[in-house]
């Protein structure tokens, strides 16, 4: 089980130091983030040179932002707000070549920067994942045949937005939470494909254990600066011991 980072702004900085802590995962999100394309051809470039895989966010599920943010050089992306099966096999074909899907080619990085041989499409739509996000109602109804997609290597959850799709105030790691989290688990793992949970408590990574997690996201960039700054006041605040 790999650790991660989630990151919403160009921080150079925190992937440098997630390199140096061992995190296996870089998430850049581009769904609510601020980037520009060239510091995000910076950030994915440094975080495979650091050993850390990344993965694209992408703003939409629509076939511009699929292609485009594997063309950056990703190791795979992430495709939020699926709506259902129908439309998890129309934006997941934008991730494969042809005959699986419908990416088209380009070149750059991706390419090694030269012409393509004749296994790199094959291999490329191997190694290069689409994973998607269970966060409707209508995705988690379908998540069993979202999850047997040849298009689809993963599922991630997005807890947040579930909740609220399936009617409830909001993501309180309540039982129905964990319930509608197990069902996207237990449906990835009788696909063969992987799972991946954002789980910032002890006890929901306890639970992504439990379930068998490909990956764990545990630290934000915004959750991590302001954890620094709640200990560094904390400590600021400490009545000062008398000599």
């Amino acid at each position: 089980m790999k650790a991660g980072i989630w990151l919403t702004t160009p921080n150079v900085a925190m992937v440098e130091m997630a390199g140096e802590l061992g995190f296996g995962v870089a998430v850049f999100d581009l769904e609510h983030g601020i980037m520009d394309p060239s510091a995000l051809e910076t950030l994915v470039g440094l975080s495979a040179a650091l050993g850390i895989t990344p993965f694209l966010k992408v703003a939409a599920s629509e076939r511009r932002f699929v292609m485009e943010g594997l063309d950056r050089g990703a190791c795979g992306v992430i495709l939020p707000q699926i709506e259902d099966w129908r439309h998890a096999k129309q934006a997941t074909a934008f991730a494969k070549y042809p005959p699986l899907g419908k990416r088209g080619a380009s070149g750059g990085r991706v390419f090694g920067y030269q012409r393509a041989g004749a296994q790199f499409y094959e291999t490329q739509n191997k190694t290069s994942k689409c994973i998607v996000m269970i966060e409707t109602k209508g995705a988690l109804r379908d998540v069993a045949d979202i999850a047997a997609l040849d298009t689809v290597d993963g599922l991630f959850v997005g807890p947040t937005d579930l909740a609220l799709s399936c009617g409830r105030k909001a993501y309180e790691q309540s039982d129905a939470d964990f319930a509608d989290i197990e069902r996207i688990a237990k449906a990835a793992k009788a696909a063969g494909k992987s799972f991946m949970w954002p789980a910032w408590s002890a006890r929901e990574q306890q639970m992504a254990r439990t379930l068998g997690a490909d990956t764990v996201i545990v630290s934000d960039e915004f959750g991590a600066l302001r954890s620094g700054m709640l200990a560094a006041m904390a400590t600021f605040q400490q009545p000062s011991s008398k000599g």
